[in-house]
């Protein structure tokens, strides 16, 4: 099974750019995209059902903003789209799929950058989604969590960790709640496999033209708990992937 995340900055442009091409070469089981910043009805067919594909999307209350969509190569047993909490979930940051052995959570994270209720409303989005996962965890339940998180964790999954100590996205109270986070239950796939490997960035900033330079961010993760790992046979970051200011992320299994 291959599982693909990626945050395309709008979906229109990304189709511009190849993601059809992108999904067509790679033929992912499960197609998780984030910032789609579309409503399907605003959209071709063939962007709603990539390939003939069941979809589900859940997208914000306000146009052209957030959003997340998921595309299924078999269809789940169950699905929905949010944690129960409404000022988070009217944002679109929620689609999950309920598969036969695992729940997939395709989420995108607030950004806290813009003002200082931003970056509150991302530390109350972190607190209260990491207690739902955890009763989840606790009741015996495998779950995996992609999609981009907004923080990068430790400081090779960032171009220069003493200048970004500061930033929104590597602030210490963020490194911290990723550290509890993957302390309930959940593992970091790509380091599981690629524990040292530096310059692994899955985001470059458009402003900076940082990406011809890799001065990058690793923001972006698949993380799934202990009774998955045995399965995960490789993950990946798609650096050599444009369409984005984000790249893909990938892991495969085998169920």
């Amino acid at each position: 099974m291959k599982i693909i995340s990626w945050n395309v900055n709008g979906i229109r442009a990304c189709a511009q750019k190849g993601l059809l091409d992108f999904y067509t070469q790679q033929d992912p089981d499960i197609f998780c995209l984030q910032e789609t910043k579309a409503h399907p009805g605003q959209l071709e067919p063939e962007l709603v059902n990539l390939n003939g594909r069941t979809s589900y999307w859940s997208a914000a209350f306000r146009k052209g903003y957030s959003g997340t969509a998921t595309f299924l190569k078999e269809d789940c047993l169950q699905q929905n789209y949010g944690i129960g909490i409404r000022k988070f979930d009217t944002e679109g940051r929620f689609v999950v799929t309920k598969h036969k052995g695992f729940t997939v959570f395709n989420v995108y994270f607030p950004n806290g950058s813009a003002r200082e209720e931003r970056h509150l409303f991302k530390q109350d989005f972190l607190k209260r989604f990491t207690k739902y996962l955890k009763k989840l965890i606790d009741s015996g339940e495998e779950v995996i969590v992609l999609g981009d998180y907004n923080v990068a964790h430790k400081e090779h999954d960032v171009y220069d960790p003493v200048k970004l100590s500061r930033v929104s996205g590597f602030l210490p109270e963020e490194r911290e709640w990723l550290d509890y986070f993957l302390s309930i239950g959940f593992y970091d796939t790509f380091r599981e496999f690629h524990p040292d490997k530096e310059g692994q960035f899955s985001w470059w900033s458009y402003r900076e033209n940082a990406r011809k330079t890799n001065r990058g961010w690793r923001i972006d993760y698949i993380c799934a708990t202990k009774g998955l790992m045995d399965k995960v046979s490789s993950a990946q970051v798609l650096q050599d992937q444009h369409g984005s200011d984000h790249c893909p992320v990938i892991i495969e299994m085998e169920l």
